[in-house]
């Protein structure tokens, strides 16, 4: 180590970082798959869809300011698990973390599998792409994103830069050439936009899936919670980066949705599962093979960004005395390294068992369980705490909405299509019980892990950082 080096997580990311953070965290794969499912649930009427995507867009725009209050309220990394234990104790901590070890390389191992989808299906253009692989590439690009990520934060940066880059690129090429097409376009384009709302009005419920399946493109305006701890005054640089980025992934949403619509006609959406590989190969054939690979190259970011916020909440929970010792260590590069490498690890697992893929899909409402705890957090110390030192504070209605909207992605699921898998996943969350009353409660200490962290400190030169976060939180 070089000892004239401080070694801890350091604030030195500002306003540009954060608008880079903030639009890789949102533009995944969600626009690249999401308009079939607004469509479909919005029974082919455009106009409907249209309204459905904006409307998404505003109750996005509402959850980030919810969490912008958070982040800057406990400027940390890994505020919203600072959040949960202040509001709930240590226990509901725990079991948000519990959730968190499984859940974040679960989703780690299935963004690196849809990775690996675009990167090989342009080579078995006739055929869904075999499982072998598949899942090599997708275990190659997972160990990558971990040695990225053992670099530094300010080592991502122009990978961000590159990415964010790529990712308006792709989507500004769609949305400009299908306004091209609109304003030199055929009648029956220009018809189908001017008559929106002709077709069929879909019913309340129909209108609700259309919301959900667009809402998940939006996802992620929380994620400044993740890295609160090393932005510039982030009281200032949050609330800014939301208001820069939001309204611009908005605006390019809408004009892409225009665009596949201005091309393909809705029963032509409704048949293809990559909305931006059937819209290339009907306007630029000789494309076809770029625009999958730049899907890909999109997703690596998100990966990378996957992983280092899945690392803060690990490295948090190990400071606070809630994980052993070692994942609280930090390398010469300000890495939490051993939990970066506990994100990869379980997530290669994943890779490799599918079913715990699949298990996935039934874990990721717990995520909506824990974002309307959030929310009654905030009310809750809005009321006990009313002199808390927030410099920045959100509509209180906007609370609620976002609380309804998560309420209604647990509940929906439940009603729609029970089954005993969710069962199995509340024993799951249940099961943390069994680490928690021994080691958290009681403070059972095992010999073996004290041995294993003096070990791993010499083999991954790793250390305790200079300055915790214990030194500048209380509960």
């Amino acid at each position: 180590m070089d000892k004239g080096k401080q070694i801890k997580l350091k604030r030195d990311l500002g306003y540009f970082w954060g608008v880079n953070f903030l639009i890789i965290n949102i533009i995944g794969a969600g626009i690249f798959v999401s308009p079939k499912g607004v469509l479909e649930y919005s029974c082919m009427n455009v106009g409907v869809s249209l309204c459905i995507w904006a409307a998404c867009a505003v109750l996005s725009m509402t959850s980030a300011l919810c969490y912008a209050e958070i982040g800057i309220a406990f400027p940390y990394s890994g505020a919203h698990y600072y959040f949960i234990r202040r509001c709930f104790g240590p226990f509901m901590a725990f079991l948000n973390l519990w959730t968190s070890l499984f859940l974040g390389p679960g989703l780690t191992a299935s963004q690196a599998l849809l990775l690996a989808e675009y990167g090989i299906q342009p080579f078995y253009p006739s055929c869904s792409s075999p499982n072998l692989p598949k899942k090599c590439l997708a275990l190659a690009v997972l160990w990558i994103v971990g040695i990225l990520n053992s670099r530094g934060v300010k080592e991502l940066s122009w990978l961000q830069t590159v990415s964010t880059v790529l990712k308006m690129g792709l989507l500004g090429f769609i949305s400009l050439s299908g306004v091209f097409m609109l304003v030199k376009g055929k009648k029956e384009t220009v018809g189908r936009l001017q008559n929106a709302f002709d077709a069929e009005f879909p019913e309340i419920s129909q209108i609700t899936e259309a919301f959900f399946q667009g809402y998940f493109a939006f996802s992620g305006g929380g994620c400044f919670t993740f890295v609160a701890g090393e932005l510039k005054k982030p009281n200032k640089t949050i609330p800014r980066c939301i208001f820069t980025a939001l309204p611009l992934i908005t605006v390019v949403y809408l004009l892409a949705n225009i665009s596949y619509l201005t091309v393909l006609t809705p029963r032509e959406i409704l048949s293809t599962d990559a909305v931006a590989v059937t819209w290339t190969d009907r306007v630029f054939p000789q494309l076809t093979w770029t625009v999958p690979f730049a899907i890909s190259a999109s997703l690596f970011s998100n990966l990378v960004i996957n992983v280092l916020e899945s690392a803060r909440v690990s490295y948090i929970a190990g400071d606070q005395g809630q994980l052993p010792l070692m994942f609280s260590t930090l390398n010469v590069h300000s890495s939490p390294f051993i939990a970066v490498l506990l994100n990869v690890s379980m997530g290669s697992i994943a890779v490799v068992l599918t079913n715990l893929i699949e298990l996935i899909n039934y874990l990721y409402f717990m995520d909506s369980i824990w974002t309307m705890l959030s929310m009654i957090g905030i009310l809750k110390l809005r009321y006990q705490e009313p002199n808390l030192h927030r410099p920045y504070k959100v509509f209180l209605p906007f609370t609620v909405i976002t609380m309804a909207i998560s309420l209604c992605l647990v509940l929906i699921p439940l009603v729609k299509s029970p089954k005993m898998h969710y069962i199995y996943v509340l024993l799951f969350l249940l099961s943390g019980l069994l680490f928690y009353v021994p080691l958290i409660h009681f403070k059972v200490k095992l010999v073996w892990f004290e041995k294993l962290t003096c070990y791993l400190q010499l083999l991954f030169n790793i250390c305790i950082p200079d300055v915790s976060d214990k030194q500048t939180s209380s509960f």
